[in-house]
């Protein structure tokens, strides 16, 4: 566990708190011990990821869930195109809020944001693609 906890960048209490409530997996060894898979570190960073942008531990839930199984129903594809959809909303929201504080800004913090909000809307614009083609 302390292995995992390092890589991840999270307590071991973090762990133990998210494996008692079912969001990790870990098989266990024969002297009792957590073992994590490849796919529970992929599953810890991605709620981490996933708190960062606060999300709820049933959202978060939801979203491995969605993420393992391949036959979704329509209904739960729909409301999680809803769901992020309006998050998109709110982003821009924030993003015409910030608008006056970004121009009191120096040219050199301009030119970071812009290069960071660059990146991030290559991505983003990557990902529409994807799930519209």
């Amino acid at each position: 566990m302390g292995e995992i906890a390092e890589i991840a960048h999270v307590s071991k209490r973090t762990i133990d708190y998210y494996t008692s409530i079912g969001l990790l997996k870990a098989e266990r060894s024969k002297s009792n011990y957590r073992i994590y898979s490849d796919e529970s570190l992929a599953d810890l960073k991605f709620i981490e990821e996933c708190k960062s942008l606060h999300f709820p531990l049933d959202e978060i839930r939801r979203k491995i869930d969605m993420r393992k199984t391949k036959n979704i129903r329509e209904s739960e594809v729909e409301k999680h195109v809803s769901a992020v959809t309006q998050q998109m909303k709110q982003l821009n929201s924030d993003l015409f809020d910030l608008i006056p504080i970004l121009e009191n800004l120096d040219e050199h913090q301009k030119k970071k944001l812009n290069k960071n909000l660059s990146m991030l809307r290559s991505a983003l614009m990557n990902s529409l693609l994807n799930v519209t083609s």
